[in-house]
């Protein structure tokens, strides 16, 4: 996925929690290889070409695009798989696979979980007895700096995700146009409980626009925002200040 993952796990047997990771990692590595729009024999491009179907691929593979298709939904079209014209769910692809490899340990009998994709974290649990777990969100317009701090306190299910052009340059397409999304926004941090969605809410809320983009944020239920513009203008959600800390 072109990224780097990692793990903060805590508690539970050292046996269950190692075969846990290492199946973890492996699933990883295997979403990679099915998913990957750069491998010529990934059954995504398979897909994409019209050399097999659905029913033919994974079973993961009919999941994501299940997912994929209500992201698409319920974002009236700003979220899409499609990109020059051929299937491309890389979108949805790594919040989903980091929220399944925090599952899948989780229910080996950890205390607390954190799997950072890339940026994109999804936590679980707890870290230690009385203390949340806590997310930087990086500041874009001042590199090594945090624009906030998102605290999971109260809750044992929290995911944060950021879309933008600090880390990769201009990559988020506008589903109407296909070219990259002419945006005031540089950055935007969703708060939800399950990263598959925070990773699409911040992707489409960014190829909207700080205007359009925070009134449909502010829309959704059990999803809080930060949005920061090229201008260093910062605009939240009206409950995030629950979540800072």
């Amino acid at each position: 996925m072109g990224t780097v993952f990692s793990f903060d796990v805590r508690g539970g047997d050292p046996t269950a929690v190692r075969a846990a990771l290492d199946e973890a990692v492996a699933g990883l590595h295997r979403v990679d290889a099915v998913f990957s729009t750069y491998r010529e024999d990934s059954q995504i491009s398979r897909l994409g070409r019209g050399e097999v179907t659905v029913g033919e691929c994974d079973p993961e593979v009919a999941e994501v695009l299940e997912l994929a298709a209500e992201a698409e939904r319920v974002s009236e079209g700003w979220f899409s798989t499609t990109y020059e014209g051929r299937l491309d769910p890389t979108g949805i692809v790594k919040g989903w696979a980091v929220e399944r490899a925090a599952r899948l340990l989780a229910a080996a009998g950890v205390s607390g979980v954190s799997v950072n994709g890339g940026g994109d974290v999804q936590l679980l649990g707890v870290p230690g007895a009385g203390r949340p777990w806590r997310v930087g969100v990086s500041d874009p317009l001042r590199p090594g700096g945090l624009a906030a701090v998102i605290s999971a306190a109260g809750t044992d299910e929290l995911a944060v995700a950021t879309s933008g052009t600090a880390e990769r340059g201009a990559h988020i397409v506008d589903p109407r146009t296909g070219k990259s999304a002419v945006t005031d926004l540089l950055a935007v941090t969703v708060v939800a409980p399950r990263l598959t969605w925070a990773d699409c809410w911040a992707t489409a809320a960014f190829a909207m626009g700080a205007r359009n983009g925070l009134a449909w944020l502010e829309s959704l239920p059990g999803v809080e925002a930060l949005l920061i513009t090229a201008g260093d203008e910062v605009w939240a959600t009206g409950g995030l200040a629950g979540w800072l800390g």
